[in-house]
């Protein structure tokens, strides 16, 4: 072999060797910044999960209530608007269905659940669920109005037919369903009134709160569009509704509860805050409305309800008038602090994280640039190098 021939090899040996080696740190620096936004997004995760649970607990331990920074009217501490008191201001609605049908189970008790005409009725709106503090009455009781909380509601359709009779030209029968029933127990009807039927209301599809006796719906927490969930978020109005045990049991034929039909397709997926500031921030992720806790109101996306409060009459009862606060109270503060200094040490350890990623890609982009500004150099040296070769050997000494 020549020398020039023995030259080119041990150069072109050099060359690979080194471009190897350039290649090798490029890669091992490639995986330094996976490992570390692998890790980056393992703790992102854990956070999520810490700010979910922090939520759903302050939730449950009734943080919706009025709050000194919302500057909501104080609650009249001394009386709780109770089932009594709603069904009294039913009977007050004169000329109303919802009121007849009060009075019927005012005047017969249990026994109007037997009667032909009733026997499919479950109830009024108003009595059909309950609330843990009078604010929240007053908010969703305002939301779905004074029709929507007076509104009847039966299990199927033939329930529905047998409240209102018609004869063969379309006019209302006055002397059958409620129409005939008012007069006759000193209750004359007049106007419209709305009827809810269950099993023709598309109930809710998704999975269920585990181990929930109330079987909340598992909806999704809204997420601003940088992944968390907007501040003052409290939850769901669907899912703030208690369902006494008696409705818990009442299904549909397809085997949907209340919560899943009724109240789904009066509140959807409407979302309450604490304050009004925090849910105009969270309007980019608000679609099927929301209230807050000191009277705002948005009825859906683009649809803001403004001016003064409207006092609704009949509104939803209270579910106690003892304190909510579950019994092991303490021990759930004690769990929130405990994450809160667990989301804060996370956060410590993401920091720290993020300035290694840094540092790291700092290094990967001086690497990358040394290896691609070595294969170009490398390529025109053995490229000068050959013609150097060709032309000694074309002009022999």
């Amino acid at each position: 072999m020549h020398k020039e021939e023995l030259c080119k090899v041990e150069l072109n040996q050099l060359i690979i060797d080194k471009s190897k080696k350039l290649q090798d740190d490029v890669q091992k620096l490639g995986l330094k910044i996976k490992h570390h936004e692998e890790n980056l997004k393992f703790l992102k995760a854990v956070t999520n999960d810490l700010d979910e649970s922090i939520l759903d607990i302050q939730v449950s331990l009734g943080k919706y209530h009025s709050s000194s920074e919302a500057k909501i009217e104080t609650e009249n501490l001394n009386h709780f608007q109770t089932e009594e008191d709603t069904i009294e201001q039913i009977l007050r609605q004169e000329k109303s269905a919802a009121g007849i049908l009060c009075q019927l189970k005012m005047r017969h008790g249990t026994q109007a659940s037997y009667l032909p005409l009733t026997k499919d009725v479950l109830g009024i709106v108003a009595t059909l669920g309950k609330v843990d503090n009078d604010n929240l009455s007053r908010l969703l009781s305002e939301y779905l109005g004074l029709e929507t909380m007076m509104a009847i509601v039966c299990m199927t359709y033939e329930g529905v037919k047998t409240l209102e009779m018609c004869d063969k030209e379309g006019r209302i029968n006055k002397s059958a369903g409620l129409h005939g029933l008012g007069p006759s127990i000193g209750r004359p009807m007049d106007g419209r009134f709305l009827v809810i039927c269950l099993e023709g209301l598309r109930p809710y599809a998704g999975d269920f709160v585990a181990d929930d006796p109330q079987r909340k719906l598992a909806l999704l927490k809204p997420r601003l569009p940088n992944g968390d969930v907007p501040p003052g978020f409290i939850g769901f109005a669907v899912n703030m509704i208690t369902v006494d045990s008696m409705n818990l049991s009442c299904l549909t034929a397809s085997g949907h509860g209340l919560r899943e039909t009724l109240f789904y397709s009066l509140f959807s997926r409407l979302q309450v805050y604490r304050t009004r500031a925090d849910m105009l921030l969270a309007t980019p992720c608000i679609s099927d409305g929301a209230i807050s806790l000191d009277g705002g109101m948005i009825r859906s996306t683009g649809i803001f309800s403004l001016g003064e409060r409207k006092d609704i009459k009949v509104r939803f009862p209270i579910s106690c008038t003892t304190s909510n606060l579950p019994a092991n109270y303490i021990d759930m503060e004690d769990r929130i602090k405990e994450m809160k200094w667990e989301k804060e040490r996370i956060l410590e350890d993401m920091q720290r994280e993020q300035a290694l990623l840094d540092h790291v890609k700092i290094n990967y982009k001086e690497k990358k640039q040394e290896f691609l500004r070595f294969l170009k150099e490398s390529s025109q040296y053995v490229a000068q190098n050959e013609a150097q070769m060709m032309q000694n050997r074309s002009f022999p000494r």
